[in-house]
């Protein structure tokens, strides 16, 4: 096994070894959505959202302060998060770029506060915007969740790992079995 000096973070640590670094998570996507003030949709790609409670409901996700959408996200006070699955990574390219129609032939419809659930995610979390945290160059969007849906089980995750996308091993049959045992240990 190898092993490579462990790197002191300072002030002065170079960005791209704290990239590298970080980048040996892996994460699940998802595309966060909300309807504009004016009606229109918005939506952006993220990498950083994580459930934080469960009593009360509550998840995160960290936009950029340089994101063009987050503001427009902000503004609405509601949002869902629709969770990727493995067959959805030009989705996820679609949303992970500024500017432009995101939504131009994209299936979607209104959820429960109004935020687009996109067709074929695994799962939606429809939420209220609770409160906005400062985190360094990002904000942590906290979010109250509202409702939630598992749309599919015939799928995986689509995941991010080392600045590219991943999978999980597909078969359906031992997914499918995988997925069974954990709702039977969630009701235990």
């Amino acid at each position: 096994m190898s092993t490579t000096p462990t790197t002191p973070i300072t002030p002065t640590t170079p960005l791209p070894d704290l990239r590298s670094a970080l980048s040996g998570f892996c994460t699940g996507v998802a595309v966060v959505t909300a309807l504009a003030p004016d009606g229109r949709p918005a939506g952006m790609a993220v990498q950083s959202f994580s459930s934080v409670s469960l009593d009360p409901p509550l998840v995160c996700f960290c936009p950029a302060h340089t994101s063009a959408t987050w503001p427009v996200i902000r503004a609405a006070g509601r949002f869902a998060v629709n969770v990727l699955a493995d067959d959805q990574e030009e989705l996820c390219r679609r949303f992970a770029v500024t500017g432009g129609d995101k939504f131009a032939g994209v299936r979607w419809r209104p959820g429960p506060n109004g935020a687009p659930l996109l067709d074929g995610a695994l799962a939606s979390v429809v939420c209220e915007l609770a409160d906005v945290l400062d985190g360094g160059d990002h904000a942590i969007a906290l979010g109250r969740v509202t409702s939630l849906t598992a749309h599919r089980d015939d799928a995986a995750p689509l995941l991010y790992f080392r600045r590219g996308y991943g999978r999980l091993p597909r078969s359906s049959s031992s997914m499918s079995a995988s997925m069974a045992s954990a709702r039977s240990r969630s009701e235990a």
